[in-house]
């Protein structure tokens, strides 16, 4: 099980990007100061580091600074709200493996750290979890990021997938409007929508009406 040391001092983006970790099978620990984020990361725990700019009492590009002049070779990915092209420069120029600018969306986020987890440790992150998700006859195939019924393979955008990822991580277990909307459309969501029931009946459509059953007043479970 991959290790992630999660920087970040704002308790809904942490609460977010924790939770979201943990369902795809990652271990996780937070720190909310800077000098919290350099006393773990310098530990040699972790396999990736996820890094806010804007922790309290030192800047984060400093960190970056002290964690390489220090020799940390943890993977490091940077969290911030600065999108200014010169701050991404002075991130990579500071020891940064990559950048993303919030508002983000967690499959993005998830992307990027198995792509570094990959990058640093020859493939092993991929192949510690399952690459193949089944569930009522139909297979998630999460290398092609594609779904299988038989010999016939459906394409599923982006946001559909991550859906269907997450149901089937999670067969059986009734999950509420909100953690999906929490899970798969990110931290910025409005909790007023309906975008759950449209990409639910998206699926039904796609996948099966069998797979995923409603559970009224609760939200929507994946058939085990």
């Amino acid at each position: 099980m991959n290790r992630i040391l999660i920087a970040e001092d704002e308790p809904r983006i942490a609460s977010f990007v924790e939770k979201g970790l943990k369902s795809h099978g990652f271990a996780t620990s937070l720190a909310t100061t800077a000098q919290e984020a350099l006393q773990l990361a310098l530990g040699g725990e972790f396999d990736l580091l996820l890094l806010d700019l804007g922790l309290p009492g030192k800047d984060g590009l400093e960190i970056l600074e002290e964690l390489r002049g220090q020799g940390a070779q943890v993977p490091i990915i940077i969290l911030t709200a600065r999108d200014e092209i010169q701050q991404k420069v002075a991130g990579f120029e500071s020891g940064a493996d990559d950048y993303v600018t919030k508002p983000f969306r967690f499959e993005e986020l998830l992307a990027r750290i198995r792509a570094r987890l990959r990058q640093s440790n020859g493939g092993q992150a991929q192949a510690q979890e399952s690459l193949e998700l089944l569930a009522g006859g139909v297979v998630l195939d999460l290398r092609s990021r594609k779904a299988k019924i038989g010999d016939q393979e459906l394409e599923l955008p982006a946001r559909e997938f991550v859906l269907a990822e997450t149901f089937f991580r999670h067969p059986g277990q009734v999950m509420s409007r909100e953690q999906l909307l929490d899970r798969v459309w990110g931290y910025d969501y409005d909790p007023g929508s309906n975008i759950v029931d449209v990409y639910v009946g998206y699926l039904r459509k796609k996948l099966g009406s069998h797979l995923i059953e409603t559970v009224r007043g609760m939200g929507y479970r994946l058939k085990a």
